[in-house]
């Protein structure tokens, strides 16, 4: 069985820098070698669109359901180092936020991540760089299987893009010549919801439709 762009598939797998040390995995035993602390999950994504790493995304399709090492040159994987990104962060910026810079310690910058460094009075070294920038990377990968069913790949993309598990609905339209997806979403996000009608659209052929539950549903929830 071939992959082919838009197949949603579950994988079990590790990333890891060619010296070996892990940095992603959903593999039980690989997170627990590299003290990550957090729980195994299943991940799903569909092929090509931008749910994982693009240069593992190519390489996938057009094989077979199985295991592959893939061994990645950094411009193919989180890309060079750039001594741009490299900034003097002057001690206040700390202060303000009540917190104190060390050495190696990892903040973050209004959504950037940060390394420090360096701590040489008021002038603090950060490193904006991702962590693995610069490096070659070994990704393991099981490809487990192609899933068949489309409420389990809508189930797979909605927990994807909005890490909440929303109940959906698919329904035909008064017209009968298309269908809809209703959405089921907490009360403040549906103009957050609906901004993914397009990607909805281009997977599924389905018009998204986003609806808020009331305050009675949201509790029973």
């Amino acid at each position: 069985m071939t992959l082919q762009k838009k197949d949603f598939i579950e994988i079990e797998f590790t990333g890891k820098t060619k010296e070996g040390a892990i940095f992603d995995s959903n593999i039980k035993e690989d997170l627990k070698k590299a003290n990550l602390n957090f729980e195994p999950k299943p991940f799903i994504f569909c092929l090509g669109e931008g749910m994982f790493l693009e240069s593992v995304d190519n390489f996938l399709i057009g094989k077979e359901i199985g295991k592959y090492n893939i061994e990645l040159e950094p411009e193919k994987a989180f890309g060079k180092r750039d001594a741009k990104l490299i900034q003097m962060i002057p001690m206040k910026i700390f202060r303000e936020h009540q917190t104190n810079p060390v050495q190696g310690a990892m903040f973050n910058f209004d959504g950037r991540p940060g390394k420090i460094l360096s701590v040489s009075g008021g002038r603090i070294l950060v490193d904006f760089n991702n962590p693995i920038a610069g490096k070659d990377v070994i990704y393991k990968i099981k490809v487990v299987r192609k899933l068949e069913k489309q409420e389990e790949k809508i189930k797979a993309l909605v927990e994807f893009l909005f890490r909440k598990d929303f109940k959906f609905e698919v329904k035909d339209t008064l017209k009968g010549t298309s269908k809809k997806l209703i959405l089921q979403v907490d009360k403040g996000f549906k103009q957050f919801a609906e901004l993914f009608k397009d990607k909805f659209k281009e997977i599924f052929d389905l018009d998204l439709e986003a609806e808020e539950i009331s305050g009675e549903e949201e509790t029973k929830k």
